[in-house]
């Protein structure tokens, strides 16, 4: 099966014995439990591990299995371990790296959320953290000391889109023996492997692209099967994973995933043309332009440059909040990757847990705009944005 094309692994779920037949969807097995006329059977199970069948749902399930292994295919992982949220995966991922004492690397355009894991939960638990002068390999390498245990990045950061060498960045941790994690959730695994490239951990908010639809919190990890023990047994005992039904939504996003994402990488490329072009923007961010300082990166390292973009208007926050009121059809509001294109704030909205000096340090001006590209017509939203920054 590794040798099909991407949506046709995408569509072909796990097939579970029915006695010969076959179910068109992965079911919901909405089940917290699961009972044994054997009791030596369920002895046996919990003896072996968590996952080695269906006991209990915190545990293991059936659905979350199918998605697990959906996701670890599209990625080209061994295995993959799902969460309740994005967060979930993040902290849970990084938790089970590290003791009290270690040391972490981190980029310094993250995900608030996760900045604030590193900046914040990180050092309260004694692992010292440095938050490297760029995205760029050689940055984030000199970084590196004896004692450091992994470097964390994004293959696109949030929300400058900034776009680091993977492949670089792995050779130099796998070289000095430090593990490297990789929030790939603006890419998707359509867009970008970087388990390919010598990353050793992906992980995701799937509530974004690979849900796809505003419907769902959840989150992924994938890797190799030593990479994620660890990661499995402490999802299992500190309990942020997904019911069934969020995991099933996960799976019905994926099948259209890359569907979705060509449509979004194609809007949102001619959106950033757009903006770039016009007087009252004074920069865009969009790896998809040869303008951006990583395009040429992103043109070896990704297969479409993802529905994400970020620009600043020339008049500042208040230009930015005239832009966001004038706008029809795309919506404000948080979260990205879904159908509708959303836009957002990030000072005030998403990285409001960098303090003014970080959001300088990691270049994000007050008069940010970020964009998550949906999946109407082109036309639509290219109308929409022209009116709204003539009034900007």
């Amino acid at each position: 099966m590794d040798d099909l094309g991407f949506t046709t692994r995408a569509v072909r779920h796990p097939e579970r014995d029915l006695g010969g037949a076959r179910p068109s969807s992965v079911p919901i097995y909405q089940s917290s439990t699961y009972t044994f006329d054997d009791p030596e059977v369920l002895a046996e199970w919990i003896r072996k591990g968590k996952d080695a069948g269906f006991v209990y749902t915190r545990w293991h399930n059936p659905t979350r299995a199918a998605l697990e292994e959906v996701i670890a295919n599209l990625e080209g992982a061994e295995r993959a371990v799902s969460f309740g949220s994005g967060m979930a995966a993040i902290s849970t991922t990084v938790l089970s790296q590290v003791k009290a004492g270690d040391h972490v690397v981190a980029s310094p355009h993250l995900y608030g959320g996760a900045f604030s894991v590193m900046s914040r939960m990180l050092p309260r638990y004694g692992v010292d953290v440095t938050i490297a002068a760029s995205h760029r390999a050689e940055d984030m390498l000199a970084a590196i000391h004896e004692g450091t245990v992994f470097c964390y990045t994004e293959t696109i950061g949030n929300p400058r889109c900034s776009v680091p060498d993977l492949a670089a960045l792995a050779a130099g941790t796998r070289e000095r023996g430090t593990c490297l994690i990789v929030d790939n959730t603006f890419a998707s695994p359509y867009l970008c492997n970087p388990l390919a490239l010598g990353v050793d951990i992906v992980v995701h908010s799937s509530t974004k692209y690979l849900g796809g639809h505003h419907d769902l919190i959840g989150g992924i990890a994938a890797g190799s099967h030593d990479r994620l023990h660890d990661v499995r047994e402490l999802s299992a005992e500190l309990g942020g994973v997904p019911g069934p039904f969020d995991a099933w939504l996960v799976l019905r996003g994926v099948q259209t995933l890359a569907l979705r994402m060509d449509r979004q990488c194609g809007s949102a490329q001619a959106i950033a043309e757009l903006l770039e072009s016009h007087d009252k923007v004074a920069n865009v961010w969009y790896p998809g332009l040869p303008s951006h300082p990583d395009h040429e990166v992103a043109a070896r390292q990704l297969r479409g440059f993802s529905g994400m973009l970020s620009f600043e208007l020339a008049g500042g926050f208040e230009a930015g909040e005239r832009f966001q009121s004038s706008l029809e059809v795309a919506l404000v509001g948080a979260s990205l990757g879904g159908v509708g294109t959303l836009v957002t704030h990030p000072p005030s909205v998403t990285h409001t847990q960098l303090s003014r000096e970080d959001r300088e340090r990691a270049g994000i001006p007050d008069g940010m705009v970020r964009v998550s590209v949906g999946i109407e017509d082109a036309e639509d939203l290219l109308e929409d944005f022209s009116r709204a920054l003539e009034k900007a």
